[in-house]
């Protein structure tokens, strides 16, 4: 168990992807002191999702960039966020002193678009592969994989692998006890074998 909760900056962006953030954010949720976990985005208030609803971001980007934990969603919003420079700025700011960095889905685009992902093996959404490969050439992209973890980082394929991936961090952090019990109380069937992906021939 970790002496204090890690401090989660779980990133907002118009056109997130809901289960790509609170997928890992209810299994992060499930440990005892495990997480503290915030919405960020580049202005307080409310950030409209991919499926309408809309969660309210709890932070500005400017108010901190000193996270333990770092959760980028992805979704059709990656797609205009990739040229936001205010977010890949605060991206490669909130980098440095993070213990780990997590991306869901095409969320990997936006670490690969900061140049986070630079030299490091990676993965996203088999359907968008394609489209996020371009979005880091200097990437070692995996297309067949539930996730991957190269030191840090840690990237998923797309949306419910997210919580394969983010019980896998659980896993890294507070071992498998607490990540078995979580993922029981979730009552979710993880697949813990990242390299177990059936999606990877159907993208």
């Amino acid at each position: 168990m970790n002496p204090s909760p890690l401090r989660v900056a779980a990133v907002l962006f118009p056109g997130f992807e809901v289960l790509d953030l609170f997928g890992p954010i209810e299994l992060m949720s499930l440990p005892p002191d495990g997480f503290s976990i915030i919405t960020v985005a580049e202005r307080e208030g409310p950030v409209e999702s991919a499926q309408g609803p809309r969660v309210a971001a709890e932070r500005a980007f400017f108010h901190s960039t000193d996270y333990d934990l770092v959760l980028v969603p992805g979704g059709r919003g990656t797609r205009t966020e990739v040229d936001n420079p205010v977010l890949l700025e605060w991206l490669r700011q909130a980098e440095r002193p993070a213990r780990f960095v997590a991306s869901v889905c095409t969320g990997s685009a936006l670490l690969a678009r900061a140049g986070l992902l630079d030299g490091r093996r990676a993965t996203s959404n088999k359907i968008a592969f394609d489209w996020v490969a371009r979005q880091g050439p200097a990437v070692h992209w995996e297309r067949r994989a539930r996730w991957v973890e190269d030191g840090k980082f840690f990237t998923s394929s797309g949306v419910s692998a997210g919580m394969d991936m983010a019980l896998g961090l659980i896993e890294r952090i507070l071992g498998r006890p607490a990540t078995e019990d979580a993922a029981r109380r979730a009552e979710y069937g993880w697949n813990d074998d990242p390299e177990d992906d059936p999606f990877a021939v159907k993208g």
